[in-house]
Parts: structure tokens; C-alpha cells; sequence
């Protein structure tokens, strides 16, 4: 019944990924909304986004979600939330995060000069890394992947506990305002209903 007449092209959807078909500023209040209503108390749904904000600062793409929802677990926190706040990490801001990690973790001491001074190819590395996991070729990643992902490493974990406030701190704030908006909302209906 909801479903569209004609299934978009894969191109189409990879487009939408990249830039929402609707815009960003409806795709915000959209996810506004959608985070509004989610089951769940202001607490809950904030440090579930947050939780799945703060793993997108980490260089293990691909499993941002079930990282992210481990951490919401275990904070009790909305592991649907948490879902939702992995969209911060998407293809316009990952490189930029990834810069970040590398240069961070290198001016806290990981890694040595030498690695860092090089041109840093991440396509070059997401790959090895892939292909040396898949091929359980722990020499090929000790040799190439280390060098780079240590310092990734070492850089996101200051990254990640201050996007976690940065998210947790003003969410918690606006959904419970909203929640409440909301609530108002839903009896006055009811109360014109009854009359």
C-alpha cells in the first residue's frame, strides 16, 4: 500500500545516501521528529544517539551499528537511537573524522614520524585491512595496517567520550522538551474530543 509505483535505480539510491532527496533541512526536522518519538526516556534516547554519534569516530567502518548498539546496552540506553546517531558518520564527514583520528593519535604519541610524515591513502588502507582480515594474514596487517590504524585508535577514544557529551548534553535537553510538547499536544486533543 506505502510502497513506491517504481523502485529507484541503485544509482538513484546511492545519490539519496549522499544528498537526501528531500533536502537536508527536511531530513533534519524529519529526524527530529523521529527521534521525539521514540519509545523511550529523554536519557535514553539521547545517550542511544550519542553512544552511535561517539562510534562513528572510530576507524571500524561497517560495524558502526553493532558497536554502537553494544555501547547503548550497556549504557541502557535506546539501541535504535544509537542506530540512528550512526548516520553522523556518513561519506561527506568520514574522511574529515578519519584526518582527524590519524593527526590526533599521532600528536598523542602513536605511531612514529616516519608513518606520519607520508601521503595517508584511506582507501588504500580500508582495503588492506579488508582483505588482510578475510585472507587471516596477520603479517600483512602487522606490516601495513598497524602503522595506520594505532594511531586511528589512539586518536578516537578522546574523540569519542567528547562527541558523546557534545551529542548527550543538548538532546537530552531538547527531547525531553519535546516529549513534553507532545504530551500537551495529545490530552488537549483528547479533551476537545470528549467535549
Amino acid at each position: 500500500m506505502f510502497r513506491r509505483r517504481e523502485k529507484p535505480s541503485l544509482s538513484r539510491r546511492v545519490t539519496s545516501v549522499l544528498w537526501p532527496s528531500i533536502g537536508w533541512r527536511r531530513w533534519l526536522i524529519y529526524l527530529k521528529h523521529r527521534l521525539g518519538r521514540l519509545p523511550g526516556t529523554p536519557y535514553s534516547i539521547a545517550a542511544g544517539f550519542a553512544c552511535g554519534a561517539a562510534i562513528s569516530f572510530t576507524p571500524f567502518v561497517g560495524f558502526h551499528f553493532f558497536l554502537g548498539g553494544i555501547w547503548a546496552w550497556i549504557l541502557r540506553a535506546n539501541i535504535l537511537a544509537s542506530a540512528i546517531g550512526t548516520a553522523v558518520g556518513n561519506p561527506w564527514t568520514f574522511p574529515f573524522i578519519w584526518i582527524w583520528l590519524y593527526t590526533l593519535g599521532h600528536w598523542m604519541g602513536a605511531g612514529n614520524a616516519d608513518t606520519a610524515a607520508q601521503s595517508l591513502e584511506f582507501e588504500v588502507f580500508f582495503t588492506g585491512m579488508f582483505n588482510g582480515v578475510l585472507m587471516m594474514d596477520m603479517g600483512y596487517l602487522v606490516e601495513h595496517v598497524w602503522p595506520v590504524l594505532w594511531p586511528m585508535l589512539v586518536g578516537a577514544i578522546p574523540t569519542m567520550l567528547f562527541v558523546w557529551f557534545l551529542f548527550y548534553l543538548p538532546l537530552n535537553s531538547l527531547i525531553h522538551t519535546y516529549q513534553l510538547r507532545r504530551l500537551r499536544r495529545m490530552r488537549r486533543n483528547e479533551y476537545k474530543g470528549e467535549s
